[in-house]
């Protein structure tokens, strides 16, 4: 497959055909890595947890939370 590097502003980039964004999930952003034949290109990881992941973090972590206690609402004020 051969694609044409186009002017994009002051950049250049190439256009990847549908069934390529579809078959490997591309959508917003992928992760470019120069290797020794070239360039990489793949599905950039979703590092961020949904809500129901992030309670699902917390709640298994064994932190001390009784200090919360003792707060005065009146001094946030």
């Amino acid at each position: 497959m051969e694609a044409k590097i186009v002017p994009i502003g002051n950049s250049k980039g190439i256009r990847i055909p549908k069934r390529l964004l579809v078959k490997y999930g591309l959508d917003e952003s992928v992760e470019i890595k120069e290797t020794e034949n070239g360039i990489l290109l793949r599905k950039e990881e979703n590092s961020q947890l949904s809500w129901a992941d992030t309670y699902k973090e917390m709640a298994n972590e064994d932190e001390d939370w009784t200090d919360w206690a003792d707060l005065d609402v009146g001094d946030l004020e």
